[in-house]
């Protein structure tokens, strides 16, 4: 059940692309099934970073037995994939990472 949000204040020329290519990414990063796997791009986002309104990106990655011990892995790829598919310089995105409880996630009439 990884969610991918990506807050931007840059544009995204083919968000069908931006979208597929993200899931294949966290498919392979999580080694989660694609079909699980939800994109939420928002660009064109208000977003001011170090008193400059460049390119930049707020992304939170939530997902129920995120590997901690994997964030910085983590971390650099999506930085990397969010460089070259927006245009966002490295150093100018947040990620915030959050491992969900099970019971705490609701799908499907349930939870996981």
């Amino acid at each position: 059940m990884p969610v991918l949000k990506v807050q931007t204040n840059a544009g995204i020329v083919d968000k069908e692309a931006f979208m597929q290519e993200a899931t294949a990414l966290l498919s392979r990063v999580l080694r989660k099934p694609p079909q699980y796997i939800m994109i939420i791009p928002e660009p064109g986002t208000d977003l001011m970073f170090g008193e400059s309104n460049e390119p930049a990106a707020f992304v939170e990655l939530k997902s129920i037995g995120l590997p901690e011990e994997e964030t910085a892995d983590l971390s650099a790829e999506l930085c990397a994939f969010l460089e070259n598919n927006l245009g966002v310089p490295q150093d100018r995105i947040y990620i915030e990472f959050s491992n969900a409880e099970r019971h705490l996630f609701g799908w499907n009439g349930g939870t996981f």
